[in-house]
């Protein structure tokens, strides 16, 4: 766990106000942007792949528990790189970040980990969606509308519909431009399937809107 331990990030003070300001002023940061971040962190994150999954769970929550928000960001860069290692149960116990020092930056970059593992694991999509599906927390639901956000060929509609129709008429902003965000990818692949969607199931004026940006 040493070199964890001894992991800093070296930002710039004027980066700091604006980067926290465009996060509404909701954490601190060490004022790196991600192109700079990712150079910073590139060892640790080779280290990462030869780690023991044990270990490597510890190094995630580590950084994740840090206070500047640049450390939730290599946490998760982490995840992402070490995907292919992880089974179910890694993959569970992560979900409990989705929900910690959660805001849209975050829960976006945590769908990628759990969309690349569906895409590797394509039998362990259901199983990995039921963890997200119908949960008290708007930003786990999030995930779920979002899970197969890359995916063509391989979505699975009745999954992707599941999710939907469950929030079908909450108000939450991030709920329905998810909505809209996961239709509107979808018609780029088929715009038949979305169209339809659109018209059998009414939906909120904000997710209609999306959806609809490439069928029109």
């Amino acid at each position: 766990m040493q070199k964890i331990t001894e992991f800093k990030l070296v930002g710039e003070a004027e980066l700091k106000g604006p980067m926290a300001a465009y996060m509404k002023n909701k954490f601190f940061f060490v004022g790196v942007k991600t192109p700079e971040r990712k150079r910073q962190s590139k060892e640790l994150l080779k280290v990462s792949k030869k780690m023991p999954l044990k270990e490597l769970i510890q190094v995630i929550d580590e950084l994740y528990q840090r206070s500047e928000r640049e450390y939730q960001y290599v946490a998760i860069d982490i995840s992402f790189a070490n995907v292919k290692r992880f089974s179910f149960t890694e993959m569970k116990f992560l979900t409990q970040y989705v929900t910690q020092k959660a805001w849209w930056d975050s829960v976006d970059a945590w769908r990628k980990v759990f969309g690349k593992y569906v895409q590797l694991y394509p039998d362990e999509k259901r199983r990995l969606f039921e963890l997200f599906y119908k949960q008290d927390n708007f930003w786990m639901r999030r995930i779920s509308i979002l899970l197969q956000l890359l995916e063509k060929e391989t979505m699975d509609k009745e999954l992707l519909t599941l999710a939907i129709l469950y929030d079908q008429h909450t108000d939450e902003f991030f709920i329905q431009k998810a909505i809209g965000w996961a239709l509107r990818n979808y018609s780029k692949f088929d715009s038949a399937w979305v169209k339809n969607f659109i018209e059998e199931y009414p939906l909120h004026k904000l997710a209609t809107r999306e959806a609809s940006i490439y069928l029109n």
